[in-house]
């Protein structure tokens, strides 16, 4: 099994930019989450310097996850502290819960 996981936290501003660079990559899914944390950046005038972004998870196959990953970053790049992090993850197993079985590979 050759898939990845790339996850993306990202700005609010920057998921109509991103989900439309994503679109342009034929045969991309893409799931899109609301989500709250800090890291580099937090926001201290909040009690629990507690900031909104979006996260974005695309399953690709290996040869797709670095094109993936820089099309995210292209499209949400600003260079403000808050523009997010990508990270590509290995994917030991996808199953489809429709068919109930293993998700192959393919092979383009």
């Amino acid at each position: 099994m050759n898939y990845r996981k790339v996850t993306a936290i990202v700005n609010r501003t920057a998921l109509e930019a991103v989900e439309g660079a994503l679109r342009r990559m034929d045969g991309i899914g893409v799931n899109v989450s609301l989500v709250r944390g800090f890291g580099e950046y937090a926001d201290f005038y909040e009690r629990d310097w507690m900031t909104n972004h979006l996260r974005v998870e695309v399953f690709t196959t290996e040869g797709r996850a670095q094109a993936v990953a820089r099309t995210i970053m292209d499209a949400a790049h600003t260079g403000q502290e808050d523009d997010g992090i990508v990270a590509v993850l290995p994917v030991l197993e996808l199953y489809s819960i429709r068919t109930r079985s293993l998700v192959e590979t393919p092979t383009t």
